[in-house]
């Protein structure tokens, strides 16, 4: 190689790594402009957020809504209160506007609600978040115009896509709602009702048995003399406040169907389906089921369903839908014999106490009291925050009164008996304060009063009460 090669080439690597630098430095320049432009816009949206917080935590929502629009735009990442807080922006919005305006804000917070899920996914689920777009877009179904149908559809792929997280009572109600008025409109079916009954209502039940489960838990700690903390207190009142919404909404639902669901519709309908569903064992189990609770069972179809169902899937509701054909049959013994069955074959609290208080509802309305309510206190040992069989148990000693007394007195000292029963069903069951006050109130008059005890002398005596009762009564002291 010549000399003068040599230097071309030293001149040309020479030049090459100049570039080379100059490149390099460029980038680390606006790799570090970027950073800097990144901080200072990350330092404003953190600057906009605490403005727009604290102008929401005022209800000031008007003044919020601009720095939480950048905050929104500029960095959907930065913290979930641009979600949860401008979600009470946009409903302030909603609430003051009309027209355009307020259809605009609307479908606003319906994106909102879809970002949430896409920024804060973990936080965020679908049954939720869906719901309650669908909520929305319910509320004001008038201002935009949609049909029902359109908000069927949307409830529905809410609830199949994440029927866990669709825990909203409102919504399961209007969810259900809606598909009554596109039965009645003639757009669905009486067995697509039916159906989606049996999947909202199967729902309200996993949802009070959700909440009994951790009410007993504070109750059992409260009915043993222990104080409860603050949280504790916080979480009973929570817990209740759902229980008494769930109770509500499965009223609600059931009004809703009305007769709707009656022998002369579900009969032709499960005949029509069986040959297609006998091997179907929840189609089987929810048509006799709703045959049971709309008292169907004297019909064959009855017989027929209850006899599928226990062949291809022996459980506990199969075995409890044997005991009813006995019953009708009159053989008490063999009924009972399977409502055992049931009890055993069940393995979820929840629904083994239900099944032992509808076996003592059996033995109430045969006069067979004692044993009803063996029944109904294993059920609140099961689920003590259900105040019903305290009732139940009341209404049975206040009818039994006449007949477990051998005094005019002692017979009507049966009624303070009844009330305290009547009294524990307020203590433990949000859904039945009121009912239960009201019937504790009403035995309390039936027992004898101030000037009765006084003239009979026994103030603060304990009575023995005979027959299937067996308990003591302790006369109030004057």
């Amino acid at each position: 190689m010549t000399d003068g090669s040599k230097r071309k080439d030293m001149i040309n690597t020479f030049t090459m790594n100049i570039m080379k630098t100059k490149i390099t430095l460029l980038a680390v320049v606006l790799f570090l402009g970027f950073q800097v432009a990144h901080a200072q816009q990350n330092e404003e949206c953190m600057t906009k957020l605490s403005i727009f917080s604290e102008y929401a935590k005022a209800k000031n929502y008007d003044a919020a809504y601009e720095p939480w629009m950048y905050v929104r735009t500029t960095c959907p990442k930065l913290h979930k209160a641009i979600y949860s807080q401008g979600e009470d922006i946009l409903e302030h919005k909603i609430d003051k506007a009309s027209g355009a305006e307020k259809v605009n804000f609307i479908n606003d917070l319906v994106k909102l609600y879809k970002e949430r899920q896409a920024n804060f996914a973990s936080d965020s689920p679908s049954g939720e978040f869906e719901t309650k777009s669908c909520q929305l877009q319910y509320d004001n179904r008038d201002v935009l115009g949609l049909s029902d149908l359109e908000l069927y559809n949307c409830f529905d792929a809410a609830f199949k896509a994440d029927k866990e997280n669709f825990t909203n009572p409102k919504s399961l109600y209007t969810y259900f709602s809606l598909m009554v008025d596109l039965y009645d409109a003639k757009t669905k079916t009486a067995g697509e009702l039916f159906d989606k009954y049996d999947d909202v209502s199967e729902k309200i039940q996993t949802e009070i048995g959700n909440y009994s489960e951790k009410l007993n838990v504070i109750i059992e700690k409260e009915e043993a003399g222990t104080a409860l903390t603050r949280k504790e207190s916080s979480y009973q009142r929570s817990y209740e406040s759902y229980l008494k919404a769930y109770d509500q909404v499965s009223s609600a639902v059931d009004k809703k169907l009305g007769d709707r669901a009656n022998c002369e519709n579900l009969i032709p309908l499960y005949e029509k389906g069986f040959e297609e569903n006998k091997n179907n064992a929840q189609w089987l189990q929810r048509a006799a089921g709703k045959m049971s609770e709309k008292e169907c069972t004297d019909d064959p179809m009855f017989f027929k369903l209850v006899n599928a169902y226990h062949k291809i899937s022996p459980s506990a509701n199969s075995a409890y839908y044997l005991g009813i054909l006995k019953d009708k049959e009159g053989k008490t013994n063999e009924a009972l014999s399977f409502y055992e069955q049931a009890v055993g074959l069940e393995t979820d609290n929840f629904k083994k106490a239900r099944l032992n208080e509808k076996i003592g509802d059996k033995l109430k309305g045969k006069g067979r009291y004692g044993s009803a309510r063996e029944y109904y206190m294993k059920s609140l040992k099961l689920n003590p925050s259900n105040g019903r069989p305290h009732l139940r148990i009341a209404a049975m000693y206040s009818s039994s009164a006449n007949d477990c007394g051998d005094s005019n007195f002692n017979k009507r000292a049966v009624f303070w008996l009844a009330a305290d029963e009547a009294e524990k069903a307020g203590r433990v069951d949000p859904t039945l304060k009121s009912v239960a006050a009201q019937t504790a109130a009403s035995y309390r008059g039936n027992a004898p009063q101030k000037q009765e005890i006084f003239q009979s002398g026994k103030s603060g005596e304990k009575i023995s009460v005979g027959c299937w009762i067996g308990r003591t009564i302790t006369v109030p002291k004057i």
